[in-house]
């Protein structure tokens, strides 16, 4: 499968990144996979890494049910929640975005190569080949792009005080209406 280096001019870049990230947009993407999954209505999974039992059982219903009624999720899949839905996306037809906090990895976990051949996989990152290794800082930016390119956006879990937390009130911003001007 070929790497595929999208930028502002790409037919397949985002256009929402500019409105939605402004001048924290990235300039460039790399996709390993199919780009056209961009175009489509996305959902956004986010989990903070430690998360109650019942939030953890609602967020499995939750990933079943997008498997099973084919709706396309996009996310990092990096705390352990994230990891356990992307399992239960797998066993699915519908598409998947999976955005590494660091560059693209080398190799790719086996459960991924069939998807990915299938083309119902896009890995997709912002952060530059050289990068081999998540940081807070890189996940985070990360989480921000993720949000930015989902129709929607689905939090299993925010522990409050969290990255999370701050994630959830910057997309509660974009989705407030326009502030009414005065003459």
């Amino acid at each position: 499968m070929a790497i595929t280096l999208l930028t502002p001019d790409h037919t397949c870049w985002p256009p929402q990144l500019a409105r939605r990230l402004g001048r924290e947009a990235p300039s460039a993407l790399t996709a390993l996979g199919d780009p056209t999954l961009l175009g489509g209505s996305l959902t956004a999974l986010f989990c903070s890494a430690r998360c109650p039992g019942n939030a953890i059982l609602r967020a499995y219903d939750q990933a079943a049910h997008w498997r099973d009624t084919g709706r396309a999720v996009i996310g990092g899949f990096h705390s352990p929640l994230e990891r356990e839905c992307l399992r239960i996306l797998l066993r699915g037809p519908q598409p998947l975005i999976l955005c590494p906090a660091r560059g693209l990895p080398r190799r790719l976990p086996p459960e991924l190569h069939a998807p990915l051949a299938a083309g119902r996989l896009l890995v997709l990152t912002a952060s530059p080949p050289q990068e081999r290794r998540a940081t807070r800082e890189l996940a985070g930016r990360r989480n921000l792009l993720v949000a930015a390119l989902a129709s929607e956006v689905w939090f299993a879990h925010i522990a409050p005080g969290g990255q999370m937390e701050r994630l959830a009130q910057r997309v509660a911003a974009w989705a407030a209406p326009a502030p009414a001007k005065f003459p």
